[in-house]
């Protein structure tokens, strides 16, 4: 089979270090247009060949698909482990575990994730040793790396920083999502990656052409980033309260405690930080935290009805919503954010669907069993039953809670249900200053882009921001302080192609991908000798 060459693994590690400071904190996102191409190369030039069956002069041949796997995997293992490590933290401090144990979860996270890496490896190598598609391995390895994020989104349900959430601040070209989702994104830039992988394995008299065209076509993609755009349009104000609620104990909540908060909060929402030019706010939005505000709760209660009726605006509130108290079956918890009208009432609720493994309910209770410190401390909320606009006096709100924020398809839906405008409740605090909470709003903002919404982000400690149509954070609140801010934002009843007809183009990707993988299979193997000279 051969052995993988040493600069095959180095290419690989240095891939796996591109693609990781390409989203924050590093945030070098000009490097995405490179950041897959040594990968690429890794996997055509992998092997030694057998000098007895090929002629002197052939250096590196293809990896064989096994080695195409390996290489992948430790590909993913390096990516996840740089852009994720952030897990190591959230389950040392708030998950109940050792710190070993912590390291041992991110660990097998990791293992597990970049099983992705791995597959599209493995496929990618299937391609470039097969007698039909040696020559278009790599024509074909944008098609691949988007069929495996859509599985990464619909198998696994982590499709955490896909590559093309790297671009969301290039409004240009981030206008493609309207179309085709962040997938489109991801496709750009990987075909911007196989030129430049192209320009290192073809002979030296065609490498500085392509390469010259590879980095004309980076440029001119990027430079889209520093183009102005207008400004949108805006006929209302929200004001978005961030709560900046520490992350305690259940006996840290004492009664006095709680109520002080509630008052600190209502006190937020009903004198706010307002100018003379400023509306007065239509809606107030307080986020998903981790107090004990239960909807059933009278102070809890009490305190939203009565700010709600001081300023005569709905609100948005995170909460724990409650069923089945007090009757004879057992109660059912919920991760909310209640809808609550100018007059006090609660109206409605979303209750999330998506929930958080091992952070909002424990999977597999029978096998994880074992995890004693672990499971005591996750939470065990039911997931809601539908994701509907709720109707705040005639406006549509697509309400949707922290993580839910990275799927695309899922929020999307609430637009084609009639959204007019996002409002993302959320808790980053889990994440302290680690680049999660950074990385947390890029996808957030790739959402707003792809459905053409604005998008309300009020979260416990930051960063609360209305995000515009483009992507763009128009206002924001700085990180880790209690404050309120008086936001601009406007309804749209836009349907885009992609809150249409949803991943569609994803799933064209994973059709070529397939129909390639079993033409593949059709035709008998051989090498390909056409290596670096």
């Amino acid at each position: 089979m051969g052995r993988i060459h040493k600069s095959a693994w180095l290419l690989v590690v240095l891939s796996a270090a591109l693609q990781v400071v390409i989203f924050p904190l590093p945030n070098l996102y000009m490097l995405g247009w490179v950041a897959v191409a040594p990968l690429l190369v890794a996997l055509m030039r992998t092997r030694e060949p057998n000098t007895l069956q090929f002629p002197e002069g052939i250096k590196l041949l293809p990896a064989r698909p096994l080695q195409g796997f390996l290489l992948g995997y430790l590909c993913g293992i390096i990516w996840y482990a740089g852009s994720c490590y952030w897990i190591f933290s959230v389950m040392r401090n708030y998950g109940g575990v050792s710190t070993p144990a912590a390291v041992g979860i991110l660990i097998l996270f990791c293992m597990y994730l970049a099983l992705y890496h791995g597959a599209f490896g493995l496929i990618f190598s299937l391609f470039a040793s097969q007698k039909l598609l040696s020559r278009w391995a790599l024509l074909l390895a944008p098609v691949l790396w988007v069929a495996v994020e859509l599985a990464r989104t619909r198998i696994t349900g982590f499709p955490w920083d896909l590559l093309g959430i790297s671009q969301v601040d290039n409004i240009p070209l981030a206008r493609v999502a309207t179309a085709t989702g962040v997938y489109g994104l991801s496709f750009e830039i990987m075909v911007v990656n196989v030129a430049f992988a192209a320009g290192f394995l073809l002979r030296r008299r065609q490498r500085r052409v392509v390469l010259a065209a590879a980095i004309g076509a980076a440029v001119v993609l990027q430079a889209g980033r520093w183009i102005p755009a207008p400004a949108l349009p805006t006929d209302r104000t929200a004001l978005l309260v961030q709560t900046n609620i520490p992350i305690l104990d259940g006996s840290a909540w004492t009664k006095d405690y709680f109520i002080a908060t509630l008052n600190d909060l209502t006190n937020l929402s009903t004198t706010p930080p307002q100018r003379p030019e400023t509306p007065r706010p239509d809606m107030i939005a307080w986020p998903e935290n981790p107090a004990p505000f239960y909807s059933l709760d009278p102070l809890f209660r009490g305190a939203v009805s009565m700010a709600a009726e001081k300023t005569n605006a709905w609100m948005v509130v995170g909460s724990t919503g409650i069923e089945n108290a007090g009757a004879g079956s057992a109660e059912r918890f919920y991760n909310s954010g209640a809808l609550v009208s100018p007059s006090g009432q609660f109206t409605s609720r979303y209750d999330k669907m998506h929930l958080v493994p091992f952070g909002e309910y424990v999977p597999f209770k029978n096998i994880f069993a074992f995890a004693g410190g672990l499971t005591k401390e996750v939470g065990d909320f039911t997931p809601g039953a539908e994701r509907v606009p709720l109707d705040a006096g005639g406006k549509k709100l697509g309400i949707f809670i922290c993580y839910e924020s990275i799927f695309p398809d899922e929020i999307r839906r609430l637009a084609a249900s009639g959204a007019q405008v996002f409002v993302n409740i959320s808790n980053d605090g889990w994440y302290g200053d680690s680049g999660a909470y950074a990385q947390h709003i890029k996808q957030a903002r790739m959402r707003a882009v792809e459905n053409a919404r604005w998008l309300l982000r009020d979260t416990n400690t930051g960063v609360t921001a209305a995000i515009d149509p483009y992507g763009r954070v128009v206002a924001s609140i700085p990180r880790k302080i209690r404050a309120s801010l008086l936001v601009p934002y406007g309804l749209s009843n836009e349907v885009t192609i992609y809150t249409r007809y949803g991943d569609w183009f994803a799933y064209l990707c994973a059709i070529i991908s397939f129909v390639a993988l079993i033409a593949s299979y059709a035709f008998p193997h051989r090498e390909n000798t056409k290596a670096k000279k």
